[in-house]
């Protein structure tokens, strides 16, 4: 009734079967120990170029299991290159700031003491009911009572809440404001 083509679609052999779970185990294993000796930096989400240092990793780790023209070997050593880059680059970038402004952003002021910042919002390309919905995953029901919501560098929101004393140290470092060196 079904012609091979379409019988291929849902098995094709065994044999591929068979690969895609001893590889797929053996590549597993390998991703795992890489990643310990690497250490916890390597999967962070602290910026975009970890983000897509990641999404690489995931996509190698695919190939490895789906392409029948990636042997393990060759799967484990691209691996293994993108986690040793990874550690390379964080390195020099904790080392060398020239290094660290080429791969992070900087965190950016959306909202600071009841004032939305249009230009910074429209720059980012965030809305008003972004910043309000960062401020309500916060727990917060009133704008009023939020010192600054930030765009991090990895795209999340940082709501700081008001104190009244106005001293919010923690927005050190962020673009769109300025702060006392005595911070």
């Amino acid at each position: 009734m079904f012609s091979n083509a379409w019988a291929s679609i849902f098995f094709d052999s065994w044999d591929g079967l068979l690969r895609i779970a001893v590889v797929g185990l053996c590549a597993y294993i390998a991703l795992l120990v890489l990643l310990r000796i690497s250490g916890k930096r390597t999967l962070s989400k602290m910026n975009a170029f970890d983000f897509v240092v990641t999404v690489a990793l995931g996509s190698t780790l695919a190939t490895i299991l789906l392409s029948k023209d990636t042997a393990l070997a060759e799967g484990v050593l691209a691996l293994a290159l993108l986690i040793t880059f990874q550690f390379i680059i964080t390195w020099l970038s904790v080392r060398f700031k020239t290094i660290s402004n080429l791969v992070k952003a900087e965190p950016r002021l959306l909202y600071y003491r009841g004032d939305f910042l249009w230009e910074a919002m429209k720059a980012e390309r965030v809305t008003q009911d972004a910043v309000l919905q960062a401020m309500r995953n916060q727990g917060v029901g009133r704008p009023e009572q939020v010192e600054a919501v930030i765009l991090e560098t990895d795209g999340s929101f940082s709501v700081v809440r008001s104190t009244g004393d106005h001293q919010a140290t923690a927005l050190k470092g962020v673009a769109g404001i300025s702060m006392p060196d005595a911070f």
